[in-house]
């Protein structure tokens, strides 16, 4: 419950605390020494930064993964609409499967708060989304389903290329902002009647356009991108959506997690180099993991970037009560 409680605080913008002596377990404090002790690690260490100099970065694997199950989601949408075949209807904020009703989490609530009713086929659609995302964790929807998180890894890749040449540099903003604008538009639903956010969502954007065709809300989007190019490294994703927080409060309860093994790791920091939401990733620091085996944090999107970053495999992704997941 306290790890619980310390995941939900950090969804919601806290920083990560360090650890005090009471936190640890018995086996992370002796792992931790033992670790601190063991002086051939710092060489396995420099010879392992040494093969990856060699051998340049290792095969994304989890990202290709990724990427096409996005792209075929939403091809879906595309030709379940154009050739009129109804299977998967609608658009990502509302839809239906073969006839199975289907709402986004984050838009259900606006649509509750702003009609302040519920409406039977709405509440239906919510249950069975809420359980599919509670099964695969919360954020899962937003790097493997949500358009714009292709589009925003894309503009991450320019973003970094142009830092290495010194052209642009990362301005990290206050991730309590997107608890306060989940509040704001939840408040503006409420007092309105509409449900003001879904005008400025890039991901419903981008979900009705591919469907039904561009408008000029992609102008919007195109800001955002330039945003995260040219000042802010994923910006939207990590400190305003407030899809990605509901649906991370989701994932704080799920069975699915990225896990961490204290006794293989190097604590190199490669995976937080990768990682969207680094944050989440503050026990592979040296000396932070108060326990040997780690569940990642709410906010996690479980991206599968750390797992393929990790050159020990001190990461995976891990089904409670069924193992780790294929490499």
């Amino acid at each position: 419950m306290k790890a619980l409680k310390k995941s939900l605080a950090v969804l919601l913008g806290a920083d990560p605390q360090k650890p005090v002596a009471d936190d640890f377990t018995i086996e992370a404090r002796d792992m931790h020494a033992a670790q601190r002790a063991d002086k051939g690690r710092i060489q396995l260490l420099l010879a392992e930064l040494e093969e990856k100099k060699t051998k340049g970065k290792p095969p994304e694997r989890w990202r290709r993964r990724r990427w096409s199950v996005l792209i075929l989601v939403n091809l879906l949408f595309v030709l379940s609409y154009s050739l009129d075949i109804q299977v998967l209807e609608g658009a990502l904020t509302a839809s239906r499967f073969v006839g199975f009703h289907m709402a986004d989490l984050n838009s259900a609530l606006q649509v509750m708060l702003a009609y302040k009713q519920v409406l039977i086929n709405l509440l239906i659609g919510t249950v069975t989304v809420l359980i599919f995302w509670w099964i695969l964790g919360g954020r899962t929807f937003c790097s493997w389903v949500c358009p714009y998180h292709l589009l925003a890894e894309w503009a991450e890749m320019i973003h970094e290329f142009l830092e290495k040449k010194k052209i642009v540099r990362d301005h990290p903003f206050d991730r309590r902002v997107r608890t306060l604008l989940w509040l704001v538009f939840a408040l503006l639903a409420l007092g309105t009647g509409y449900t003001v956010f879904e005008t400025i969502s890039p991901t419903g954007i981008l979900s009705r356009a591919l469907i039904y065709g561009p408008g000029m809300a992609l102008i919007w989007v195109l800001f955002l991108l330039l945003i995260e190019i040219f000042y802010s490294r994923r910006g939207w994703c990590r400190y305003a959506c407030p899809i990605g927080l509901t649906y991370g409060v989701v994932g704080a309860f799920s069975p699915l997690k990225v896990t961490y093994y204290l006794d293989a790791c190097f604590h190199e920091g490669e995976c937080r180099k990768v990682c969207e939401v680094p944050h989440v990733l503050d026990m592979v620091i040296k000396g932070r993991a108060t326990d040997v085996n780690m569940n990642i944090g709410a906010d996690c999107t479980h991206c599968g970037r750390c797992v393929d970053a990790c050159p020990t495999g001190s990461l995976n992704l891990k089904f409670k009560g069924l193992g780790d997941i294929f490499q």
